[in-house]
């Protein structure tokens, strides 16, 4: 099972119970269908047929209709299913169990690979049968339903489990190349940091050496607090700033200073009337080390700024999932805000709309009202939506995530200006398992979660689409609790 072949529809033979009174007394002691009356199990008996699988029969293939309801006497076996990360199994069953179609199920088509792990008995009743067990066996039928509702509850969670590991699958890897380049660029900037405050060091040494007056400490200190605070101070284009420290190398030069800090003096501003006021104050002696000392004092306030400007992207970034990935689930709604949301979910996929050139607009008012929300499940809906924004967008594209309150609801809009969604597919999008992407980079079932979600949340969700536009629209019940006002989080 585990070696990637694909396994093959069982051709096993089902036969009529040789003994009915056996099979009945087995149905009896069947975890699942034991508390039926005796009368009840005599007609599964009479109406089913026994059946003998062995490890390795497939009981059909992914995607056909099911046509079986299958009562485990003994044995074992499991779903399998490929959702692009590779083949695992998705639940199981066991002596006691029933599976396959049941009555009242909605289930059009198999979903995975149903396959036998162990030497399995079963009794097997076709579908066709169905309307007469309804009518004869109500405590069996009543029985199934309970089965089908705790399985379709799986179905349901392990869903959502798949698209949210999915998603932040996908999430985590962009939010690694986004991280990597503010930390990458502090490294960096400690690392200069380090070395400036040592130049800086050096030549506070060498003025201290040069025992300077009163006067002249003053002058140098008022210097040091005149220079620009950060760089970009004295904007000008790379062929005036090239010309710019030509000239401050030649004057460098001229009163035997050193010539590398000519680029940062450019930066601070100085002009040559200032340059010429520092040598005659502080004299030959004391102008180099005065001027390199100024220099690795401006650098270094520069990176530390640089360094401070990086980690708090970083920060943010963290804030973001960790608000984003909220896995606190409340058994009552509270109220949230969704300028909040928002702005944490584009972030997060920030790094993707780069790589796009895709411009991401955020339109979310300040006063917008908070809505009923549980935990951070609303995060995974705006996370499907825009990232299937994102992927229907072709590169500089553009994408537009607003929201605005509208009577008693909250109506949240992404937008995109794809070629939007073919004529055949519409009816299909939120269908589970359906995607038109590449095998490994959609489950098919985002947009059939996100519906769930909003439902659960007494919303809806809608869209509309025509070649350039594609705009999906997240209909909420606003809280009664007011606005959010200064809630957002950047």
């Amino acid at each position: 099972m585990g070696d990637g072949t694909t396994p093959v529809l069982t051709s096993a033979a089902m036969t009529p119970p040789e003994d009915r009174t056996e099979m009945v007394e087995q149905l009896a002691a069947h975890r699942t269908l034991g508390v039926a009356p005796r009368a009840e199990l005599e007609w599964l008996a009479q109406h089913g047929e026994r059946c003998h699988y062995s490890p390795g029969d497939l009981l059909a293939r992914n995607g056909e209709t099911p046509e079986i309801m299958i009562v485990i006497l003994t044995g074992h076996g499991a779903v399998y299913i490929d959702r692009g990360s590779g083949r695992r199994k998705f639940m199981e069953w066991q002596t006691g169990d029933v599976t396959g179609v049941l009555p009242f199920s909605r289930m059009t088509t198999t979903v995975g690979d149903p396959l036998i792990d162990q030497p399995t008995d079963a009794l097997v009743i076709h579908r066709d049968h169905f309307p007469e067990l309804i009518r004869e066996c109500p405590v069996v039928t009543a029985t199934l339903v309970h089965t089908m509702v705790d399985r379709v509850r799986h179905f349901a969670s392990s869903d959502w489990q798949d698209d949210k590991m999915v998603s932040l699958g996908r999430l985590s890897a962009g939010l690694s190349h986004e991280i990597n380049n503010p930390a990458s660029a502090a490294s960096r900037s400690a690392k200069q940091l380090a070395w400036w405050l040592s130049r800086a060091e050096d030549a506070a040494s060498e003025l201290v050496a040069a025992h300077l007056t009163d006067a002249q400490r003053t002058y140098l200190d008022a210097l040091r607090h005149s220079g620009a605070p950060i760089r970009g101070a004295t904007p000008a284009s790379a062929i005036e700033r090239s010309d710019r420290e030509d000239e401050l190398v030649d004057w460098l030069a001229r009163h035997g200073a050193e010539t590398s800090i000519a680029g940062t003096l450019a930066e601070m501003g100085f002009s040559f009337a200032t340059l010429d006021e520092i040598a005659a104050t502080l004299g030959d002696a004391a102008l180099d080390p005065a001027l390199r000392w100024l220099a690795a004092g401006y650098t270094s306030r520069c990176l530390a700024t640089d360094v401070e400007r990086a980690t708090s992207r970083i920060s943010e970034l963290v804030s973001a999932v960790k608000r984003f990935t909220n896995m606190d689930r409340p058994t009552v709604a509270e109220p949230a805000s969704l300028g909040g949301a928002l702005a944490d979910t584009v972030m997060v996929l920030g790094a993707k709309a780069r790589d796009k050139s895709i411009a991401v607009t955020l339109d979310v008012p300040p006063d917008l009202p908070l809505v009923p929300a549980y935990g951070g499940e609303l995060n995974q809906v705006w996370s499907n939506l825009i990232e299937n924004a994102l992927d229907a967008t072709g590169v500089s594209g553009s994408v537009v995530v607003s929201a605005r309150a509208d009577g008693r609801t909250v109506v949240v809009r992404v937008a995109d200006d794809g070629p939007g969604i073919a004529a055949e597919n519409r009816a299909r999008i939120f269908d589970p398992f359906f995607t038109t992407k590449p095998v490994g980079q959609g489950t098919g079932l985002g947009l059939d979660i996100a519906r769930r979600i909003v439902r659960r949340h007494d919303g809806q969700i809608e869209f509309d689409s025509r070649p350039g536009h594609t705009e999906f629209r997240v209909i909420l019940p606003a809280s009664s609790g007011g606005a959010a006002h200064v809630q957002e989080s950047a």
